[in-house]
């Protein structure tokens, strides 16, 4: 293949660090928060997941692009991450199911690319102050003039961004023969997500993020799912509205990620944004009912507040994760409602926690035998 030329480029990070590198295929300047991903592989996953909307994605890992894509592998319709920062950038894969490399993927998805910089410096730094707004250029030199630019850009913290990523009309997912109705509120949802609903005899209606709780309701499912995404948790008022209407009607109620964090916050527990988040698929998560340890698929800026969920007379803690002892999981003490703050549906990342949909299952069963 005919090799693209690379351009000189920088990155600008909000207090005023500069990295050098080298742009491949598109130019031009993208804005984000800066954050980084320990994850070995699952890179077209990462970059079509909806939680990173808004964010500049910086990989841990050396080489990125080296196995191609694969159509099968994208987590939504298009690329979600503001912009990419790595090491190695391969314009060649090596794998035969690849349908086409990473560069043209990229290329179709009008991502900006930025190599050839030392990203162990640059996640060290990000871990030791924190993820950050930043801005990559190729066009522009001045760097007092991007300083200025990036201080426009508005923090992650009471950002809503879900209403940004979210389906405009519901839609259907799965077999209408199914035994089992899921009604799934979209804050940005992953495709794997909905496989392993559908995978275990469930009929998926997903709903824009500010459907009402009637609205999801008269379709009569027999349960509902709160689903991942981008941004603050705090702003979307009428999905905690939803989440509080759902519990309240006994419906089981299972939510990942961002909707895990919805359901503490329908519970009066608030949320917090973290120094620098969680983004891997190897992160370390302790199941408190089972005593078992599970290697978990990892996206959040934000968590859950530890404390105040320990004080809840209505919810337990039932995951924490190994690293920093942040929850993981939580779930209700006398209604059919749990939910974690990894990604069970390991796209990518391991198996681990799949168990999670079979639990959702079972609260489903035993609804519809009372219905």
């Amino acid at each position: 293949m005919k090799y693209t030329t690379k351009k000189p480029a920088v990155l600008l990070l909000g207090d005023g660090t500069i990295f050098y590198g080298k742009a491949v295929g598109k130019e031009g300047t993208a804005f984000g928060e800066v954050c980084f991903n320990t994850g070995m592989t699952g890179y077209q996953e990462i970059f079509t997941d909806p939680s990173y909307l808004g964010q500049i994605l910086v990989t841990a890992t050396a080489h990125i692009g080296n196995y191609g894509v694969h159509s099968d592998e994208n987590e939504s319709e298009s690329v979600k991450i503001a912009g990419l920062v790595c090491r190695n950038f391969s314009q060649t894969y090596s794998r035969t199911s690849a349908s086409e490399s990473l560069y043209h993927f990229s290329e179709r998805n009008n991502l900006l690319i930025l190599c050839e910089v030392d990203t162990r410096a640059l996640v060290a730094h990000i871990r030791d102050y924190g993820s950050m707004n930043a801005v990559i250029s190729t066009e522009i030199t001045d760097l007092e003039y991007l300083k200025e630019q990036l201080k426009q850009i508005p923090s992650m913290k009471g950002l809503e961004l879900a209403s940004k990523v979210s389906t405009k009309t519901p839609y259907f997912v799965g077999n209408p023969d199914a035994t089992y109705k899921v009604a799934a509120l979209d804050l940005g949802i992953k495709r794997h997500i909905l496989k392993n609903l559908t995978a275990r005899d469930v009929y998926v209606q997903v709903f824009p993020y500010n459907t009402s709780f009637e609205q999801m309701q008269a379709w009569k499912p027999n349960g509902y799912f709160l689903s991942n995404g981008p941004g603050d948790p705090e702003p979307l008022k009428g999905v905690i509205k939803v989440a509080k209407q759902i519990i309240a009607h006994n419906y089981p109620l299972f939510g990942i990620c961002l909707g895990h964090q919805i359901i503490a916050l329908a519970n009066g527990i608030s949320t917090y944004k973290m120094h620098n988040g969680h983004r891997g698929i190897n992160h370390p998560v302790k199941n408190l009912l089972t005593g078992k340890g599970e290697i978990t698929s990892q996206n959040h800026g934000f968590a859950v507040d530890k404390e105040q969920a320990a004080q809840s007379a209505e919810v337990e803690i039932t995951h924490l994760h190994l690293n920093d002892g942040s929850v993981a999981g939580i779930r209700m003490k006398n209604k059919p409602c749990f939910s974690v703050q990894y990604h069970p549906e390991a796209g990518p990342g391991p198996h681990d926690a799949h168990y999670l949909f079979d639990q959702f299952i079972d609260l489903l069963k035993k609804n519809k035998s009372t219905q």
